[in-house]
């Protein structure tokens, strides 16, 4: 008698581990890009004389 598993469980959470995480590295990158460009406005904007 074999007790057999079932591979789809592991195929299942195997790939949503990997949406899940791309999501998130995504979702980080475009959060980082943002703050960087609001640094560089402020920088940019701090060396301007008001007229």
């Amino acid at each position: 008698m074999h007790e057999r598993l079932d591979q789809w469980q592991f195929v299942a959470a195997a790939l949503t581990i990997g949406v899940v995480g791309t999501l998130l590295l995504v979702g980080w990158t475009l959060w980082a890009m943002r703050r960087a460009e609001k640094r560089r406005d402020v920088v940019r904007n701090s060396g301007q004389r008001d007229k």
